[in-house]
């Protein structure tokens, strides 16, 4: 008997343990979204969504597009999404099956892109003004009659001038390019993109994560506050209600304008992909203009969905050939809401340029 006993216990061990490495077919259902993950879409383009499940009895099925919902389903019924409304880039697609009032979800991704290439335009002078070739501009605005500049720099300035840095803020005579208002940064500080809200300038630094906000008339600093927004502080602008802010990728936060928090965002895109190192912004006629940092392009955008409507070129403004030793790259767009003029600089430009731009 106990032969036979040492035998019947190791068969039962056995399979006890066969038993419990037996699937759980709970555990294996799952759920499945077409369509396939990177699939791209033109914007405009119904996108045909379906969850797929086994081994669940649903009693419902929610949609949900990058966390919001959008749809719902008694079964397992493909939904149609809209997406001439949606913003650009990359769209989380989500489904979330309900059985008894738990729910397992699945999850795909799609791109969408603009329905159309941008617009090709050229530009027109129509004048010619002065400049500071000591200002490496990064911010630019005009308002009541003046331009405002934000120059970026590390380091001592040349003896002749202050000893604050390089880096700076001015209020400047159009006509004549004359600096009549200047306050200069910390050496160790690089300034960047400005914008006027009310009685206040906002500046942007680079890398250093800190913001700074101005009386627009003394220029008399009234606080700082800390900018975690997006990688760099690159450009910025204003449009009544928001502020817009880059940060050296092809994303555009949005800001409010009295706490300069993150509230939302657009990624800028063309037919072809992503557009990167978006910089200066200005805000015209409800559109963003926007250099591209190391070209002559200057992008006019969607603000709603990061859509590039038009390209234009500005090679020729100041060919590289001709320019000066000193002189960088096409940086800084200025808008006279009033006058309807723009004005085009670069980075350490002897001239500043009143253009118009003209469909090619």
């Amino acid at each position: 008997m106990k032969k036979n006993i040492k035998l019947i216990l190791p068969l039962a061990v056995f399979a006890t343990i066969l038993y419990s490495c037996k699937p759980d077919t709970k555990s294996q259902e799952s759920v499945t979204v077409s369509p396939e993950a990177g699939t791209s879409y033109k914007s405009g383009d119904p996108v045909i969504v379906k969850a797929h499940y086994s081994g669940i009895k649903a009693d419902s099925v929610v949609y949900l597009i990058d966390s919001v919902k959008v749809a719902s389903r008694k079964d397992s019924s493909a939904i149609s999404l809209k997406t001439d409304t949606m913003a650009l880039g990359p769209r989380i697609i989500t489904a979330r099956v309900y059985q008894d009032g738990k729910n397992q979800e699945g999850s795909t991704n799609i791109v969408l892109l603009p329905s159309k290439p941008p617009i090709a335009y050229t530009y027109k002078v129509l004048k010619v003004f002065p400049h500071d070739t000591s200002c490496y501009t990064e911010g630019l605005l005009y308002q009541d009659g003046f331009l405002y500049e934000s120059g970026g720099g590390y380091g001592d300035p040349p003896k002749d001038q202050e000893k604050d840095g390089t880096s700076s803020l001015r209020k400047v005579d159009l006509a004549t390019g004359k600096v009549l208002q200047k306050v200069m940064l910390d050496p160790k500080i690089f300034g960047e993109g400005i914008s006027i809200v009310g009685d206040k300038i906002i500046q942007l630094t680079w890398k250093d994560k800190i913001g700074y906000v101005y009386d627009k008339n003394t220029f008399k600093l009234q606080s700082t506050f800390t900018n975690n927004v997006g990688a760099e502080g690159w450009g910025m602008c204003f449009d009544g209600k928001k502020l817009y802010m880059d940060d050296s990728t092809n994303r555009i936060w949005f800001l409010n304008k009295d706490t300069y928090r993150q509230t939302g965002y657009i990624d800028v895109y063309d037919e072809k992909g992503a557009v990167d190192s978006i910089n200066e912004l200005e805000y015209i006629d409800g559109k963003l203009y926007a250099n591209v940092y190391k070209t002559n392009n200057i992008l006019v955008i969607d603000p709603k969905t990061g859509a590039v409507l038009e390209k234009i070129d500005l090679t020729n403004l100041y060919p590289e050939d001709k320019r000066a030793p000193n002189a960088d790259v096409l940086n800084g767009i200025a808008y006279d809401a009033q006058g309807k003029r723009i004005f085009i600089t670069g980075k350490k430009w002897p001239n500043l340029f009143q253009v118009e731009f003209v469909k090619k």
